[in-house]
């Protein structure tokens, strides 16, 4: 990874862009993106996307590849009038973690820094102490009244994130929040480039989506899904490590953080898509782990698979540790691979080619 290829991921993390207010994070994506692109659009919602014209011109089968943009965080709720913010979750933040960090709310004015209070461990009655829910949580700006709350641009609705940033450990992780997804917009702008660059033209055309709102519910996929008419998709999303203590394989399966990209079987994922991804990944010498679903992904997929007529799509993986919290971490050789993988399996699309189970 070069110099301007890290500091692209770092900006693209750090980044506020929380499920429905994804704007500023699409916005350094699409510049990015357009020096590799014939075509860098978007939608009403703020999808972002992508497209680089196959050599097979008409014959060309659409490729989509899809990452989403947003991440999970807060909202204010309500305004007391000694000051205190009370909040409401945004996609699937953990309410057991939240008390006693940083937070950046995102006013008229400009980001807001705020910690969700804790009280001293001293003063606290920790008798039969149990998670709080998100009712009993509160930020403190530092202000004094309801009134200068909302003379430093702060109202109900606006949306924060934790104000953590992303650092890179010895040994090639990365750590930080909002890892999940934004390494994926990551990757698939890294697609792009290895193609742009590639000597031998893809004859699929190339569609890199970074969708808006999948902690939420999918909703940008589904849109933009419609709206582009891909012939065959691949998702890009973050999966579970469960290489860290406490976590029951049996029960979770065996994903381990440095192991590769994970492949998911069953459901919503094409078998014919999932086979050619395999033997890319055999073709290339590239390491990947296998998952089972068994009635849902929880990612775009599900979203993507269903669209119109029926999308043949599969899902790749990254593996995490932590996710939805301020501390998620990855490999970069895993996120390397994702790229080789994604960008190999682009170039195996041939024209006029179609995935689909023969009866």
């Amino acid at each position: 990874m070069t110099d301007a290829e890290k500091q692209f991921l770092f900006d693209l993390i750090e980044t506020p862009s929380p499920s429905g207010f994804e704007a500023a994070g699409q916005r350094i994506w699409a510049r990015r993106v357009r020096a590799v692109a014939d075509v860098v659009d978007s939608d009403h919602y703020g999808n972002t996307w992508a497209i680089r014209h196959g050599a097979a011109g008409e014959r060309a089968p659409r490729l989509m590849l899809e990452a989403h943009a947003d991440e999970i965080g807060f909202m204010v709720h309500h305004i007391t009038d000694e000051g205190f913010l009370h909040v409401v979750r945004i996609g699937g933040s953990d309410r057991a973690i939240a008390r006693g960090r940083r937070v950046r709310i995102l006013g008229d004015r400009g980001p807001v820094v705020g910690v969700i209070g804790n009280t001293a461990i001293h003063i606290r009655d920790t008798k039969d102490e149990k998670v709080p829910e998100w009712h009993d949580l509160f930020v403190d700006i530092g202000a004094s009244s309801r009134d200068e709350v909302l003379a430093r641009g702060l109202r109900v609705g606006h949306p924060a994130v934790y104000a953590d940033t992303v650092e890179e450990l010895p040994g090639g992780r990365l750590v930080g929040r909002a890892l999940d997804n934004r390494v994926g917009g990551f990757i698939i702008a890294q697609v792009l480039a290895r193609l742009a660059a590639a000597t031998v033209p893809h004859a699929a055309t190339v569609l890199a989506v970074n969708a808006v709102q999948e902690e939420i519910g999918g909703n940008g996929a589904r849109m933009v899904t419609y709206r582009l008419r891909p012939d065959v998709a691949v998702v890009l999303d973050v999966t579970h490590a469960t290489d860290s203590p406490g976590i029951n394989k049996a029960q979770h399966g065996d994903v381990r953080l440095g192991g590769g990209p994970a492949l998911t079987h069953g459901t919503a994922n094409h078998p014919k898509v999932v086979e050619r991804l395999i033997a890319v990944a055999e073709a290339e010498g590239i390491p990947v782990q296998h998952q089972a679903s068994s009635r849902y992904t929880g990612t775009d997929t599900d979203d993507v698979f269903v669209s119109r007529s029926g999308v043949p799509s599969a899902l790749v993986s990254l593996p995490m540790r932590y996710m939805h919290s301020p501390v998620e971490m990855v490999d970069l050789a895993d996120v390397e691979r994702c790229v080789r993988l994604l960008a190999a399996f682009a170039r195996s699309v041939r024209e006029e080619e179609a995935f689909r189970v023969e009866i």
